[in-house]
């Protein structure tokens, strides 16, 4: 069983379990609907297209590059920021127009959530990396939090690529695997999340069963 919807991340909090307390991430549901399917026999697999974010048509004009706002005014009356794909076992298809909610998540306890990581701005490799940095005495200067050497001479000549130096940090795309649903609140469209979850309060997140742990 598959399922996937977009969250709004609204922060963290603990609750009981059992005799301990157990931090959880608040996430609260996108209204969504389903916009059209993708198949097999077209385009090489099975997948539920929907759209959140929901926007009038003078919004829609506004705030829609071109080709998405013809494609939205192809599909139906209703225009959306984004749309977001989720793929389906076996043709089990959530029909067009239908509204999705957290009765996807039925019976799923663990979780994929992807999301922006937070933006840490230009940084040095000891935040970066965790480098140890350079020593504090005995002729070091200006050099405590320096990198170090990046490469030889005339062997190889040259930097490697990807490596760890200081740069922008954070800003990234990322997805953390295996997370425990903690419970749901269909009633308030509340799904809570054991530990952190990528990002910060009001960023957008794709919460989707997970693939590794069924």
């Amino acid at each position: 069983m598959k399922a996937g919807l977009m969250f709004e991340k609204l922060g963290m909090t603990q609750c009981i379990d059992g005799e301990k307390m157990v931090p959880v991430t608040v996430l609260k549901v996108l209204k969504s609907k389903v916009l059209f399917h993708k198949t097999q026999e077209k385009h090489g697999y099975d997948a539920v297209v929907f759209g959140y974010g929901e926007l009038t048509k003078e919004n829609a004009l506004k705030k829609l590059t071109k080709p998405l706002y013809i494609q939205m005014k192809k599909l139906g009356e209703n225009y959306y920021t984004s749309m977001k794909e989720v793929r389906v076992d076996d043709g089990a298809f959530a029909p067009v127009g239908s509204d999705l909610d957290l009765s996807v998540f039925d019976g799923i306890s663990v979780v994929d959530i992807e999301g922006i990581s937070k933006g840490k701005g230009f940084a040095g490799v000891m935040k970066k990396y965790n480098f140890g940095g350079g020593r504090a005495t005995h002729g070091n200067s200006v050099s405590h939090r320096a990198h170090g050497s990046t490469g030889g001479r005339q062997d190889p000549g040259r930097v490697f690529k990807n490596k760890k130096m200081a740069g922008h940090m954070g800003d990234e795309r990322k997805t953390l695997q295996n997370i425990k649903v903690f419970s749901v609140d269909k009633e308030r469209g509340l799904l809570l999340v054991r530990g952190s979850v990528t990002g910060s309060r009001g960023n957008l997140v794709f919460v989707r069963s997970a693939k590794k742990c069924r």
